[in-house]
């Protein structure tokens, strides 16, 4: 029996010739650009944005020459989450959440622009003079003339693009596209269709039947006939799965072949640009001669009137004709998945009002043109003729969920697929001019979730050295607040809360370094007020200010005479036996009405020993909650006491109020829990 194979070197048919200064030279004098383009991430843009994108890609395809080929090339790949279980300082909670998620399955997303300048004959060949059918290619010139020109136009596409402030195109070097010793480039990565680093190539089985590389096997879906596209296009669509009647969720166009299509697969968007003048001539002279026809066949007449709007629509609006073609190229090693990838891919195109048609004829020749830098050997059999706006409505313009380069911030999970993220809510979108401030809003109805997630929240910002300070309703927070007293040996994690058994308590006259500022000292004085006067009640000047002096000279006293106890009972003792006998002995008398003692005395007498409040300001532990970083103060009980709301309302404020001024650098977060509206 005969061998029959036909087998030769990829050496031999490879169509590239040199990859100089960041360009791809093809043997044939082609000459490419490839950039990797940043897109928006997944559900963060506006109709009113996609809009924006979809001008820039039109106005940066209009600077390029004619015979050009804008190739873009979306890359699609499972891949599995590896957890950083390596890092030291991770904490019980946070190996468990990299554990949980280990192996996690999702799709990562590379996205890449090929800009190809190419000649009219190379533009107008068919599948039947690609390189593959070629025996030997000769390598040919370069025209110097061409090549500037083409470098200005890519300059100016480069620079449209960047300035609309959504997508980023940054130029590839030489390495990254053919690679290192250590490092695969981005043609081996093609020709393995791995983004992996390749350390050989595999094989490539060109057969009739199916296309293979490896043990992979290609199925390719085409949309390059007219017959094949949906009736209407637009830059954006509704997710209804995320949308509701008040609000609307937008994705690209594309969306369904691009992140919501879950399987390998390489997304190809060609505009390939000829001579508008030319073609417009061309399409003139067919529609003559349809017309001519239009009595032997009424599909002539059709034909006419098709290509006749097709003329105005360029003519009036001054559109420009270019040739267009799209493929979705996906691979698996196993048949029978193969076989759902089909079935998946084909029910994308429908769901954007496509049909589907799965290509085996000619995915060798697409494959091999979609080659970074061998544009030009795309079949010219394989496009069809639009505008250019309706051809970049193809254009995928989002990105999976990206990972914060920021240090600071908290681990969340990629709402398409649950692949963990790091993401900074606070530093980052300041930087980006997002937003002016660092505030947070968490919204939602009953139920869903937003303790569990402030619960998260607190967590991490905690473990990253910020000071948390809680205002809790439903002891929502006493778990986490517990594990934290436990694993710092009860040196932090304070949680307040009223019981009759173990009512709330504070001490505002102690700190830990004796330190009483301005801002400390108006604190106390303006609870003393509360407690003092009611709603109703004016303060004069005079009564704040004989309050003001009253408490300098306890704290004065306080600090040259260790023994006395800081704590209300101490200033009320204070206030009763020697501030109440300087006043008397002063040369100017001051009256009741100015500033009643007596009064003072008797109302806050409930607070100090043996009062029904007693317990309240005579804290017998001694926390200065300056230097505690987690702090709950569960008010559910007394939310409704007239007499302790206040108090514990001004208490909470003070504390915040201290750490913002005294702690300097550090980061600080006070959360009101069920802010009711």
């Amino acid at each position: 029996m005969r061998n029959t194979l036909k087998a030769t070197t990829l050496e031999s048919k490879l169509p590239l010739l040199a990859v100089e200064h960041g360009c791809i030279i093809s043997k044939d004098a082609d000459i490419t650009v490839a950039f990797e383009v940043a897109l928006p991430e997944l559900f963060t843009v506006t109709s009113q944005e996609y809009e924006a994108m979809h001008g820039a890609w039109c106005k940066a395809i209009k600077v390029l020459p004619h015979y050009s080929v804008v190739h873009k090339q979306d890359w699609f790949v499972s891949e599995k989450y590896r957890p950083e279980l390596q890092k030291d300082d991770l904490s019980f909670l946070d190996r468990s959440f990299e554990r949980h998620f280990n192996e996690r399955p999702y799709l990562s997303h590379k996205c890449y622009l090929f800009l190809t300048k190419t000649t009219k004959e190379r533009a107008r060949q068919q599948s039947n003079f690609s390189t593959l059918c070629r025996g030997r290619i000769t390598p040919k010139e370069l025209n110097h003339e061409m090549i500037v020109k083409f470098m200005e136009s890519v300059e100016q596409f480069e620079r449209i693009i960047n300035d609309t402030g959504y997508i980023k195109l940054r130029r590839m070097s030489d390495d990254e596209l053919i690679g290192t010793d250590k490092a695969s480039g981005l043609i081996e990565k093609y020709m393995s269709l791995s983004m992996e680093d390749v350390s050989c190539l595999e094989d490539i089985d060109l057969s009739a039947q199916q296309m293979r590389i490896g043990d992979k096997m290609l199925c390719l879906h085409t949309l390059s006939d007219t017959d094949d596209l949906p009736a209407k296009v637009s830059t954006d669509n509704r997710y209804e799965r995320l949308s509701t009647d008040r609000s609307d969720c937008r994705l690209s166009f594309a969306s369904p072949v691009g992140l919501l299509l879950p399987c390998n697969h390489i997304y190809n968007q060609y505009i390939l640009i000829d001579d508008h003048d030319e073609n417009l001539a061309k399409f003139e002279k067919t529609a003559r001669n349809m017309n001519s026809l239009s009595r032997y066949s009424r599909s002539n007449a059709i034909n006419k009137e098709w290509i006749d709007r097709y003329l105005n629509e360029a003519h009036s609006y001054g559109l420009t004709s270019v040739r267009c073609h799209v493929n979705i190229m996906a691979w698996s090693d196993d048949t029978e998945e193969l076989r759902r990838i089909k079935n998946d891919v084909g029910g994308q195109l429908a769901t954007m009002g496509c049909m589907p048609r799965h290509n085996t004829i000619d995915c060798p020749t697409l494959f091999w043109s979609a080659m970074p830098g061998n544009e030009a050997d795309f079949p010219a059999e394989e496009s069809f003729y639009t505008f250019i706006e309706p051809a970049t409505c193809f254009f995928t313009a989002e990105t999976n969920y990206r990972s914060s380069l920021s240090p600071f911030g908290i681990k969340m999970v990629d709402r398409l697929t649950g692949k963990p993220i790091h993401l900074d809510i606070s530093d980052e979108p300041m930087k980006r001019g997002v937003t002016t401030n660092r505030n947070k809003f968490i919204l939602g109805p009953s139920g869903s979730g937003k303790s569990f997630f402030t619960n998260h929240f607190v967590r991490q910002y905690y473990e990253q050295g910020a000071h948390i300070l809680l205002i809790d309703t439903g002891n929502s927070y006493e778990g986490l607040c517990n594990l934290i007293h436990n694993k710092t040996h009860g040196e932090d994690g304070v949680y307040y809360t009223y019981t009759e058994d173990s009512p709330i308590s504070f001490n505002p006259f102690y700190t830990d370094d004796g330190v009483f500022d301005v801002e400390k000292k108006d604190s106390i004085k303006t609870l003393l007020l509360t407690l003092w006067k009611s709603e109703d009640d004016r303060v004069t000047k005079t009564e704040s200010g004989e309050l003001g002096s009253a408490l300098s000279m306890f704290l004065d006293k306080m600090n040259k005479d260790k023994d006395i106890v800081p704590c209300f009972n101490s200033f009320y003792e204070f206030m009763r036996d020697e501030y109440r006998q300087e006043m008397a002995q002063r040369p100017i008398p001051i009256y009741k009405q100015d500033f009643d003692i007596d009064n003072f005395l008797t109302t806050l007498r409930q607070y100090y020993h043996g009062g029904r409040f007693d317990f309240l300001l005579n804290s017998k532990e001694n926390i200065d909650l300056l230097g505690k970083r987690f702090i709950v103060f569960e008010i559910d009980s007394i939310k409704d006491n007239k007499e302790l709301f206040p108090v514990v309302t001004i208490i909470i404020m003070e504390a915040f109020i201290n750490k913002m001024r005294r702690l300097k650098g550090i980061r600080k977060v006070l959360i009101c829990e069920e802010a009711w509206l």
